[in-house]
C-alpha cells in the first residue's frame, strides 16, 4: 500500500506544477473563449492519472528538471525505497522545499525492527485510504440523493424530465444522459437551458466531471487539486455558456444572463460530485464572462488553438532524463564529472545512488532496470536489475554474463559510496536467446579493496585519483 501510495504521490506532485502552469496560462488568456482554457486542465487530469509520459525538450518540467527514469518514464519526487533509505530524502526540484522537508524526516535506527521512515510511510497510506473510502461514501450517498429527487420526475419530450423537486437544470445519467429541470419554467428560459444542457451531453462533461471528481478523490490530499477542480468545473460551465451565446446570436447575451440569474436564485441542495450544469455556482462571474463575451477573428482562433495544442505537449511531456541527455564531462567512458558530484557516504541517499549508477557505462544490449537498496541493516547494500535486450551483441552480453564487465563498475561504486558493502547484479534475458534465463553476481568491499591493495575509497578523494583508478581498472581487468 505505500508503494501504491507513494506512486500516487509522485503523479499528485508532478499534477501540481502542471496545475500551476495551467493557472499561469490561465492568467494570461483570460480575455478568450473558456473552452482553450478548460481543455488545458485535461493536462491536469492526464498527470493525476497516468504516471508516465513521453520525453520532450519543451516540456513545462524543465524547469524544476525532476527525476525520470529514462527506462521507464516514471518522474520520482518520493523514492519507492524511502523507508528503506538510512537518511530518508526527496527530490521535488526546488531546493529550498527540499532542505525544509529533508530535515524534517527521520533518519533510519539501525536497532530498530523498522525504520521510522516505514512506519510513518504505511500510517499515512492508511489514513490516505481512509479518506478515499470516506469521500466514496460521500458521493454514493449524494448520488443516491439525487436519485431519490429524480424519481418522481415527468418525460416532457426526447430525453428532457421535469420535476418540483429540484431548482436547478442538470444533467443525470453516464451512459443515457437526461436533462432534468424545474417545473414552472418560463418560456423565454427554456431554449437557454436546454441549449446550454445539451451542449453538456455533445461534450461529454456528464463523463468528464464525475470522472475528475473519481480522480479528486484518490488525490484528496492534495490542496492544489480541490483549487483545480473547482477552476475547472468554473471553465466548464463559462465555455458552455459560450457556445450558446456563439450558436444562438450576441443579441441573445442579455436573455442568457437573465436566465442564468434567475434559475440560480434558489440552490438545489445537491451535493458536490453529482454532475450539475447550469446555474450551480459561480453566477457573478458566469454573467460578466457572458456580457463580455466576443466571438475571435478566425486568424486569432486559429493561433490560439495551436498555441493550445502546444501548451498540451509541454504540460503533458516529461523532459528528457540525464540518461538521454550528453554526459557534462565523460573519461573512458564514465560520466567523471557526475561521479565525483554524486559521491556519498550514505547507500541510503537514492538519488545519488542512481546518478552514480547511470554514470557507468554498460556493455551493449544490455539496460538498467530497478534499483533496490538494502539499507534496513547492515550489510548494507545494492541490488541492480538489468535486462538483455539487444540480442545482436552476443558477444558482449556473453562478456556481461561473466561478470567482469560489472567488476569495475563495482569497484567505482566501492570507492564513491562509503557505507556499502555489497553490490548485486540480477541480468534478466528478454530476448529469448538465453530461454529466458536470470544472472546473478555479487561484490563486496573486501574483494575491491583486495584489488586495490588499500581502501579504494580514497581514489574519490578528487577526480584525478578517479581517473587513475579508471585507467587502473581499464588495464588490469580489459
Amino acid at each position: 500500500m505505500s508503494m501504491l501510495f507513494t506512486t500516487v504521490l509522485n503523479m499528485s506532485i508532478t499534477a501540481s506544477y502542471i496545475a500551476l502552469g495551467v493557472l499561469l496560462i490561465r492568467l494570461l488568456i483570460r480575455r478568450l473563449p473558456k473552452i482553450f482554457s478548460y481543455v488545458l486542465w485535461s493536462a491536469v487530469l492526464i498527470r493525476l492519472v497516468c504516471p508516465v509520459s513521453f520525453t520532450s525538450d519543451i516540456s513545462f518540467l524543465n524547469f524544476i528538471k525532476p527525476k525520470v527514469h529514462g527506462d521507464t518514464g516514471i518522474i520520482e519526487y518520493l523514492p519507492y525505497n524511502i523507508g528503506l533509505m538510512q537518511i530518508p530524502s526527496i527530490e521535488t526540484g526546488i531546493t529550498s522545499i527540499n532542505q525544509v522537508v529533508n530535515n524534517l524526516l527521520p533518519a533510519a535506527t539501525p536497532t530498530a525492527s523498522a525504520n521510522p521512515m516505514q512506519v510513518y510511510m504505511s500510517l499515512i497510506s492508511s489514513v490516505w485510504i481512509l479518506g478515499i473510502v470516506v469521500l466514496l461514501g460521500y458521493s454514493v450517498i449524494s448520488y443516491l440523493k439525487v436519485i431519490r429527487k429524480i424519481r418522481t420526475a415527468t418525460l416532457v419530450r426526447d430525453n428532457i424530465f421535469e420535476t418540483d423537486r429540484i431548482d436547478t437544470p442538470f444533467v443525470f445519467g453516464l451512459i443515457r444522459p437526461k436533462i432534468y429541470v424545474p417545473v414552472n419554467l418560463s418560456a423565454n428560459e427554456w431554449p437557454y437551458i436546454l441549449a446550454h444542457e445539451q451542449t453538456h451531453i455533445q461534450r461529454w462533461d456528464y463523463l468528464v466531471k464525475p470522472f475528475s471528481f473519481l480522480v479528486l478523490i484518490v488525490h484528496w490530499f492534495n490542496p492544489i487539486m480541490w483549487l483545480s477542480f473547482v477552476l475547472m468545473s468554473k471553465d466548464m460551465e463559462m465555455s458552455c455558456d459560450e457556445n450558446v451565446i456563439k450558436k444562438m446570436g450576441m443579441d441573445s447575451k442579455g436573455g442568457y444572463s437573465n436566465s442564468l440569474l434567475s434559475i440560480s436564485v434558489k440552490r438545489s441542495g445537491l451535493h458536490m460530485g453529482s454532475p450539475l450544469a447550469f446555474g450551480e455556482s459561480h453566477i457573478k462571474s458566469r454573467i460578466t464572462n457572458i456580457l463580455s463575451y466576443r466571438k475571435p477573428a478566425v486568424w486569432a482562433a486559429a493561433l490560439t488553438i495551436v498555441a493550445t495544442v502546444s501548451l498540451l505537449t509541454a504540460f503533458t511531456a516529461n523532459p528528457k532524463s540525464q540518461i538521454d541527455l550528453p554526459a557534462k564531462s565523460s573519461y573512458s567512458g564514465y560520466g567523471i564529472e557526475a561521479l565525483i558530484d554524486n559521491q556519498t557516504p550514505y547507500v541510503g541517499n537514492n538519488s545519488k545512488v542512481v546518478a552514480l549508477i547511470d554514470a557507468m557505462p554498460l556493455p551493449v544490449g544490455i539496460k538498467r532496470g530497478t534499483v533496490e537498496l538494502q539499507t534496513a541493516n547492515p550489510p548494507f547494500g545494492i541490488t541492480i536489475q538489468l535486462m538483455m535486450s539487444d540480442a545482436s551483441e552476443l558477444t558482449a552480453v556473453s562478456g556481461a554474463i561473466s561478470g567482469d564487465a560489472f567488476n569495475r563498475n563495482s569497484i567505482l561504486l566501492f570507492s564513491l559510496i562509503d557505507n556499502v558493502e555489497n553490490i548485486s547484479y540480477k541480468i534478466i534475458d528478454n530476448t529469448g536467446n538465453f530461454d529466458g534465463a536470470s544472472y546473478n553476481f555479487t561484490f563486496n568491499r573486501e574483494q575491491a579493496d583486495k584489488w586495490a591493495g588499500s581502501d579504494v575509497r580514497h581514489y574519490a578523494d578528487n577526480i584525478e585519483s578517479l581517473k587513475n583508478l579508471i585507467d587502473r581498472l581499464n588495464g588490469v581487468l580489459n
